[in-house]
């Protein structure tokens, strides 16, 4: 069995991986948009709650009165169309695509947009599902926008890395939930950040707690959280807390996300912008 690598072996390799990074990969947007600020959200792991957290930051940032976009990077698991109720088509015309707004007017390019059926699995290579994110950038007509968030996929692989390598981010927040092999999965997409020269924003732990409606306690169903710990051992100033609600879920699935009154991420938001 290979011997786990030390702190500085990892840290060399990481240095190694930066320098051998291909430069001048950064793609220019449609010649139609105008993109002021790129926030990705990203996670190690699947079912967090990622783009649960990018659709709560554009419904805080377009109530707040920014131009907003959401490029929906989770070619493979794209459920960002679902929480809004978007299920209309995006079109094409002679000079790009043109994105599809919701009610309150955020801009949204998913593939569930380009797809005959929105249920049916997109079964591609990673090469191809990369290529797909690139083009969402490039060929989509954008517009005017404040501030655009990407719901990328999860984990470390092709997407992340061509998000990172041709788009402008200007920083990532990462999404967790507080299971004890959270820092594991922070590390990862915390190094990854680091090695792209990317700063991270903050962590939000979501599923944190559950809020007894009778009584007001709150009950740490899946374990006592670890966000502050995490943070502070990785030198990340901000965090978040989202509990278990059973309204928002109920809302989210029935597509209705900017109905929401609530507004769980709204110094987190306030921070990050």
């Amino acid at each position: 069995m290979a011997e786990e690598m030390t702190k500085e072996q990892q840290e060399a390799m990481d240095k190694a991986f930066a320098r051998s990074m291909p430069e001048g990969l950064r793609k220019v947007s449609n010649e139609y948009s105008n993109v002021k600020k790129v926030i990705a959200v990203m996670s190690g792991k699947g079912g967090v709650g990622k783009s649960l957290v990018t659709s709560l930051m554009a419904v805080n940032a377009s109530k707040k009165g920014l131009k907003t976009a959401i490029l929906d990077a989770d070619i493979t698991g794209p459920s960002i169309p679902k929480s809004f109720g978007v299920h209309q088509k995006a079109m094409g015309v002679e000079y790009g695509i043109v994105p599809v707004d919701t009610k309150t007017g955020i801009k949204l390019m998913s593939i569930n947009l380009l797809v005959d059926n929105e249920n049916d699995p997109v079964i591609w290579r990673g090469p191809v599902i990369a290529g797909a994110v690139g083009q969402f950038w490039t060929d989509v007509m954008w517009g005017d926008v404040d501030v655009m968030f990407v719901d990328m996929p999860p984990g470390t692989g092709d997407v992340p890395l061509t998000v990172f390598q041709t788009l402008p981010v200007d920083g990532i927040i990462v999404v967790t939930s507080p299971q004890e092999l959270v820092e594991m999965i922070v590390s990862k997409a915390v190094k990854m950040a680091n090695v792209m020269n990317v700063p991270v924003l903050g962590l939000v732990e979501n599923m944190s707690y559950f809020e007894c409606p009778d009584c007001g306690k709150k009950h740490e169903i899946y374990g006592k959280s670890r966000v502050d710990e995490i943070a502070s051992a990785y030198g990340i100033g901000l965090t978040a807390k989202i509990p278990i609600d059973p309204i928002l879920s109920e809302t989210v699935d029935k597509g209705n996300i900017e109905d929401i009154n609530k507004n769980y991420l709204e110094g987190f938001f306030d921070e990050i912008m």
